[in-house]
């Protein structure tokens, strides 16, 4: 690989594991619709159940699978006050590793990391811990996602039992 070629890798490297940061961050501080603004229309949100994080959600049944539609739906609904598990506020802090684009292709990307998500509510602290999945496209200057895909790798939500918060 050209020199050339290896900074220009290493530039993405580093814009999308910026992106990512940026984008855990607006969860952490509850910024939802500046969140949401980062989907493209197609977009697509999902998070498998625990027992098959590649199921596939046109043959499985899925925790989350939200088009761009249902995913601003989700977000009015928490920032409503009327999504009871998260009123108040659950308070966050993600943890984002291993950023690694995998692959770019014209425009696309795909991209995945490793997280924790400390939820702390009521007096408690749970933690999801797992990998994203990202399709990111590039339009103009900014990175907006096409594809989400939050696998967590607990074999079970107990005892918190939900996942009330957007991951």
């Amino acid at each position: 690989m050209t020199s050339e070629a290896e900074a220009a890798r290493l530039l993405l490297q580093l814009r999308v594991a910026d992106f990512v940061s940026r984008e855990a961050r607006l969860l952490d501080d509850w910024r939802l619709e500046e969140w949401l603004a980062l989907f493209t229309t197609e977009a697509r949100y999902v998070v498998p159940g625990t027992d098959d994080p590649q199921a596939d959600p046109r043959r499985s049944l899925v925790l989350i699978d939200d088009d761009r539609d249902r995913l601003g739906w989700r977000v009015k609904r928490l920032l409503s006050g009327h999504a009871h598990r998260e009123f108040p506020w659950s308070r966050t802090r993600r943890l984002v590793s291993n950023v690694l684009v995998e692959e770019h292709s014209g425009d696309r990307i795909r991209a995945t990391a490793a997280f924790v998500v400390w939820r702390f509510r009521h007096r408690h602290a749970d933690a999801f811990i797992g990998r994203v999945d990202y399709e990111l496209v590039e339009q103009g200057d900014a990175l907006r996602i096409c594809s989400k895909r939050v696998m967590i790798d607990q074999e079970s939500l107990a005892p918190n039992g939900a996942v009330s918060m957007i991951l």
